[in-house]
């Protein structure tokens, strides 16, 4: 008989004939149960194993187990796999109650998680300090030269070569009194630069961390969140001047932009945008915010260093109606600054704020 005859669906067909052994062929024909030692038989041909699947599937003198103990094998892995979906099982569970525990306190981890990064960074801020090489005869030295030379470039030198050229600032145009504030910043600027130079001669190379300009990092978010404190800046510059009395006079640079913007003279505005958005954020940064904020914490802390630095830009300027605000002012560059550890950012800002406050007088 074919084993493809068996395959196939089977045709009705009447009971087979029950073959009855004797009782001692019967008892070899029945597998052992026990669990002993037992001699492994040859496997039957494969057409009595189809006959005897086909004939004695039904019966149940038949054993359900083969001798080559397949439904052994079968109970082992069916325990494995009740074992494996148990432990899925207890695995879901357990990433539920995570879940469901993250969701209850997740927020409380997260309100956690920022405090301690706050803390983390206030505790860096008031700790962090600039390797500072001289000692303060050098910062009284540097400061004291470019006050000097501040004064005595603005009073003596700028207005000598104007009178030696054939000029008098008397009789300027507002385009002529434009350009020589814009001459006098830019000699002032460049005056205060030399000063640095040759002070910090002896002590270059310099440590790192001084006088950096870098394009990268997140500094212009630094940049962004200052402007936003522009508002409370011009409150206090109200406060300011309805706490002090105007001095008797008109305040000379004030009086020529205001008069260049009540002609509007399109070259004198332009030129005076230059000076107060480019050239006066580039030196008085390099100086205030560049030089002595980072000389001054060798002394003290950051934040006092912040504050010292902000306090010595606000009397350079000698306008006791703007103390307040430029003070206010100071500390936000300061803090910039030194958050970024960038030139770029302290200048950008001022440079913004001096626009804010040309535009306003535009109005």
């Amino acid at each position: 008989m074919s084993s493809a005859s068996f395959l196939s669906p089977p045709a009705p067909r009447p009971p087979c004939a029950r073959v009855r052994l004797s009782p001692p062929f019967a008892a070899a024909a029945r597998p052992s149960l026990g669990f002993g030692p037992r001699s492994r038989r040859a496997a039957p041909a494969k057409e009595w194993r189809l006959w005897h699947v086909s004939c004695f599937r039904n019966d149940p003198d038949v054993p359900t187990t083969s001798d080559d103990d397949g439904g052994f094998k079968y109970v082992a892995r069916s325990e494995s796999s009740s074992a494996a979906e148990a432990k899925e099982e207890e695995v879901g569970s357990s990433n539920g109650e995570q879940e469901q525990n993250f969701k209850e306190g997740g927020w409380f981890l997260q309100v956690q998680k920022i405090k301690e990064n706050l803390q983390g960074r206030i505790l860096r801020f008031q700790t962090e300090r600039w390797t500072v090489p001289w000692t303060g005869q050098t910062i009284a030295q540097v400061m004291i030269l470019w006050i000097a030379t501040f004064w005595f470039v603005g009073s003596w030198v700028v207005p000598f070569l104007a009178h030696a050229a054939g000029f008098s600032k008397e009789t300027l145009t507002h385009r002529g009194q434009a350009l020589y504030s814009l001459l006098t910043d830019i000699t002032e600027g460049l005056a205060g630069i030399a000063i640095l130079h040759q002070c910090l001669g002896r002590f270059r190379p310099l440590p790192p961390g001084w006088f950096e300009f870098n394009l990268k990092g997140r500094w212009l978010l630094d940049v962004a969140l200052g402007c936003l404190l522009f508002p409370l800046v011009n409150l206090l510059s109200h406060i300011n001047i309805s706490l002090v009395p105007m001095s008797p006079g008109p305040v000379v640079g004030v009086s020529s932009v205001e008069q260049s913007i009540v002609a509007r003279d399109p070259v004198a505005m332009a030129l005076y945008a230059v000076v107060v958005t480019v050239c006066a954020p580039i030196w008085e940064e390099i100086v205030f915010r560049g030089f002595l904020l980072p000389s001054l914490t060798r002394y003290m802390p950051l934040p006092w260093s912040i504050l010292a630095s902000a306090a010595a830009f606000a009397l350079a300027h000698f306008n006791a109606q703007r103390v307040m605000p430029l003070i206010f002012l100071g500390v936000v560059m300061g803090g910039v600054f030194a958050r970024s550890r960038n030139l770029l950012a302290s200048m950008l800002l001022h440079s913004l704020w001096n626009g804010f406050v040309f535009l306003d007088l535009m109005k």
